[in-house]
């Protein structure tokens, strides 16, 4: 028998994140300009094309921007009282550098906002999900420019004031950490990361951080009830021995990713940084101002989860695991995903009480899923899949979880990725899917985009509905 009671508190925030790339579609429809997205159709590590191409699913995605009303009444039944989406840039100001913002774009996100409060359901809005104005990449090579400090605040400014009454939960960048690896797809850079200097990128990464802060000083501002987080990858780095060697290059690993969240949380950079940069000869423009900025720390730390990974200090042995952007060495103790991502619930247990332990700030699971080949069947004459294998792998996410909260974490709230299938960000296909909802849409963009409700449809509903007390 399941357990009849649950430490997930009262007011615990359940739902879905998706990003605007991967759910709308319209690509050219309402005013919006392109973004880096729509000449990336092998997803974030192919080349870019010069123009949209007839084989990139994301310019069409999944149509959520003609059929948003009818996948928010499906998160409704569910029970969501939260659901991250993202806000195209593209879609507000086309060029990125414009003056004046799209009325049609910014109406679409009133449409969607509405929605969701006619059913309850809170936005958690991500202000930049890998999808820079293009024009901001051909022109100024992205967040390597100081300029687009400035872009990104009327963009946030405008949007803020918009939706002062639509949306108290913001996110600045979507897993802002992922600039180091992923210099195009996370921070519209244009340069080959080949040719990039390290001071170049971090100095591209400074400039994001400080747009963070200044989004973050904006949206008190508009709003002081507004809550703004950041958000980043969160994975587990483990010694691949007992080696001090190895424990010390976990350690410095770790390092990497924690700077962005210590410098939203703290307000300045952490000593290890500055010792990185002067030991690797990495020269920033930080100005007074910028650290003046800086200062301005987010309300929560928000975190996508998917696996964790293990460090050595033993070059022989330092093979990066497949699937995996942050580096890293494969756990020899642990399963993968189809697609290589090593499965290890008990991470995200870790990762939480790091967290806290760390900053003492709420926290906000905003990413965590299972993407996997998906068999729609008929059973009773309803078409549906049978995705027991999604079930164990939240379910057993979700247990840790559970365990964080009794550690005396504070959770504030967990959006499955995503909730509906949609395009994967980082191999551009549909046959990686997530979904509590299954789209029929294939790979070589055949379909017809109908919804069926998936077994983890049900199941997802009874975890909202009992505030995790039946979770196994």
């Amino acid at each position: 028998m399941p357990d009849t009671t649950t430490p997930f508190p009262q007011g615990f925030l359940w739902g879905g994140a998706t990003a605007a790339n991967q759910i709308e579609g319209a690509y050219a429809e309402g005013g919006k300009g392109l973004s880096i997205q729509d000449v990336l159709p092998g997803g974030g590590i192919a080349p870019r094309t010069d123009a949209p191409t007839p084989d990139n699913l994301k310019l069409e995605a999944i149509d959520f921007y003609h059929r948003y009303a009818a996948d928010i009444d499906l998160f409704a039944e569910m029970g969501f009282s939260v659901f991250r989406i993202s806000i195209a840039w593209s879609r507000i100001f086309p060029n990125g550098d414009d003056a004046e913002p799209n009325e049609e774009g910014l109406a679409f996100y009133d449409r969607v906002f509405d929605e969701c409060a006619r059913h309850g359901i809170e936005p958690l809005v991500t202000l930049s999900h890998y999808e820079t104005p293009l024009h901001l990449t051909e022109a100024y090579d992205g967040w390597v420019s100081r300029d687009l400090i400035g872009f990104y605040e009327r963009f946030a400014r405008t949007v803020f004031e918009r939706y002062r009454d639509k949306v108290t939960y913001w996110l600045t960048f979507n897993e802002i950490n992922s600039i180091l690896h992923l210099p195009l797809m996370s921070g519209g850079i244009g340069t080959p990361k080949a040719e990039l200097s390290p001071s170049a990128l971090f100095q591209a990464a400074h400039h994001e951080l400080v747009a963070s802060a200044l989004a973050t000083k904006v949206a008190h501002e508009v709003n002081p009830d507004a809550r703004v987080g950041c958000m980043v990858i969160a994975a587990p780095i483990y010694p691949l021995t007992p080696d001090p060697v190895d424990v010390v290059a976990a350690m410095e690993a770790d390092h990497a990713n924690l700077m962005f969240s210590d410098v939203h949380v703290r307000g300045a950079y952490p000593g290890y940084a500055l010792r990185y940069f002067r030991e690797h000869g990495i020269v920033l423009d930080i100005t007074d101002a910028d650290r003046e900025i800086l200062r301005h720390t987010v309300d929560f730390v928000s975190f996508s989860y998917y696996m964790s990974v293990c460090e050595t200090g033993d070059p022989a042995r330092k093979t990066a695991g497949e699937g995996n952007i942050m580096g890293g060495v494969p756990n020899p103790t642990l399963p993968a995903s189809e697609w290589g991502w090593q499965i290890d619930p008990r991470g995200l247990r870790v990762i939480l009480n790091q967290f806290w332990d760390r900053w003492q700030k709420p926290l906000f699971i905003v990413e965590n899923g299972l993407g996997a080949r998906d068999q729609l069947v008929e059973v009773d004459g309803v078409r549906t899949v049978i995705d027991d294998y999604r079930i164990a792998y939240l379910n057993d996410h979700l247990v840790q979880v559970r365990e964080a909260i009794s550690d005396g974490v504070q959770v504030m709230g967990y959006t499955s990725w995503g909730p509906i299938d949609l395009v994967s960000a980082s191999t551009a296909q549909m046959s990686k899917r997530y979904g509590f909802i299954y789209v029929d849409r294939n790979d070589d963009g055949t379909g017809t985009l109908e919804r069926y409700r998936k077994k983890s449809f049900g199941w997802y509903a009874d975890v909202i509905r009992t505030n995790g007390a039946s979770l196994r």
